[in-house]
C-alpha cells in the first residue's frame, strides 16, 4: 500500500475543529511548525465558536491566536461539499478533528470535499478503533460510516491519506456516564469479560503524535498508523485502581448478550452502542509494542499515570 515514496509535504495545514482533540493537535502542530520551514497552521471554526463569550471557549480562542494559528470561519454541518471543497483547496493538508458530534454523515461529506478539492494530503477523523477488524454490521453504526470513508479514500489516487488509530480516549474509560469505572462505589464493570482488552490513548498524547506523524520523514502516505498509550484488560484496570487508590474494587461483568439486550431496548443510545461494540472485543485493542510511539521512542501516558495524576483523592481535591 505504501510502496511509493511520497513527494508531498505538509506545510499549509488546516485543522477542522478545536475541541477535546483539536486543541492538543493545534498546540503540537504549532510547536513543531516552528522548526519546519514554511509551515503554517490554520483552524476552521464555526462563527459562533470564534466569537463565543463562554470562558472556556474564549480561553481556547486566545490560546489559538497566541500560537499564531489563523482562524478560518466555516461550518462543517451546514456547508455543502462544494463550499467545503472551495475552502479545502487553499491548503495542502486537512486534518479532521471535529469528532462525531458533527453527525454520522459528516465524515463522508468531508472526505468528498477533500477529494473534490484535490488536496495533496488528508487526515480524516478516524482517531479511534480498528474499524476493519471490527467489520460491518456491529452495534455501533458510526463504525460502518467510517469504513465507507476508508473505501472512498482507497478508491482514488489523487489525494494521499493517513489514518491514525488511537483506541479509546483514555479519559473516556473513567467517565461516570460510560459506566465501566464507578469510583464512588469502588467497582469496575468489565465490558464482555474481565479479560477483554482495550487500547487507550490520551488526547494530549494523540496531539503530540499526530504532529510527529504529519511532519515525519519520509512522508507517511496511504496507511493506517497505530498509536497506544496503554493496552489493558478490564481486570487489569481494577488492579491498577486498587494499587493506586489503596482500596479494593469489586469486579463485575456486563456480558455481550446483556449489553445487546440493553441496546435493543434503547437502540439510539450512543453510550449503549459503544459499550456493546467494546464488549465484543474485536478491533478495539492492539499491542503497544510496534506502534508509532513505541518505534519512535516517544513517551506516552499509561493507565497508571492517569490514575495517579487525575483520580487520587489528593489530586482530585486540588
Amino acid at each position: 500500500m505504501n510502496e511509493a515514496v511520497s513527494v508531498v509535504k505538509s506545510r499549509n495545514i488546516l485543522v477542522l475543529g478545536a475541541g477535546e482533540l483539536g486543541m492538543p493537535v493545534l498546540r503540537n502542530l504549532a510547536r513543531r511548525a516552528k522548526n519546519v520551514n514554511g509551515a503554517k497552521i490554520s483552524v476552521l471554526l464555526r462563527a459562533s465558536a470564534a466569537a463565543s463569550n463562554e470562558p472556556a471557549k474564549k480561553r481556547d480562542i486566545g490560546e489559538i491566536r497566541d500560537l499564531g494559528i489563523e482562524i478560518v470561519v466555516g461550518d462543517l454541518v451546514k456547508s455543502s461539499v462544494d463550499e467545503l471543497a472551495a475552502v479545502f483547496q487553499q491548503y495542502d493538508t486537512v486534518i479532521g478533528c471535529a469528532g462525531y458530534a458533527a453527525g454520522i454523515d459528516t465524515p463522508m461529506k468531508l472526505a468528498k470535499a477533500a477529494l473534490q478539492a484535490r488536496i495533496p494530503r488528508y487526515f480524516p477523523w478516524q482517531f479511534g478503533v480498528d474499524f476493519e477488524a471490527i467489520g460491518r454490521g456491529g452495534p455501533q453504526d458510526i463504525f460502518d460510516a467510517q469504513l465507507d470513508v476508508r473505501e472512498l479514500l482507497r478508491s482514488q489516487d489523487k489525494t494521499e491519506w493517513v489514518i491514525i488509530s488511537t483506541g479509546m480516549f483514555m479519559s473516556y474509560l473513567f467517565e461516570p456516564d460510560f459506566g465501566v469505572v464507578d469510583l464512588e462505589n469502588s467497582e469496575v464493570h468489565a465490558l464482555g469479560s474481565l479479560d477483554t482488552a482495550v487500547t487507550l490513548t490520551t488526547p494530549d498524547d494523540i496531539g503530540v503524535l499526530t504532529a510527529e506523524i504529519v511532519f515525519f520523514e519520509p512522508t507517511l502516505r496511504n496507511e493506517i498508523v497505530f498509536l497506544a498509550g496503554d493496552t489493558v484488560t478490564y481486570g487489569e484496570v481494577a488492579d491498577k485502581l486498587e494499587a493506586a487508590l489503596g482500596r479494593p474494587f469489586k469486579r463485575s461483568v456486563w456480558t455481550v448478550p446483556f449489553l445487546m439486550e440493553e441496546l435493543a431496548n434503547d437502540p439510539k443510545n450512543m453510550m449503549r452502542k459503544y459499550r456493546a461494540a467494546f464488549a465484543i472485543g474485536r478491533g478495539v485493542s492492539w499491542p503497544k509494542a510496534g506502534t508509532f510511539n513505541d518505534r519512535q521512542g516517544i513517551p506516552v501516558t499509561d493507565v497508571s499515570d492517569l490514575i495517579e495524576a487525575d483520580l487520587r483523592p489528593d489530586q482530585c481535591s486540588e
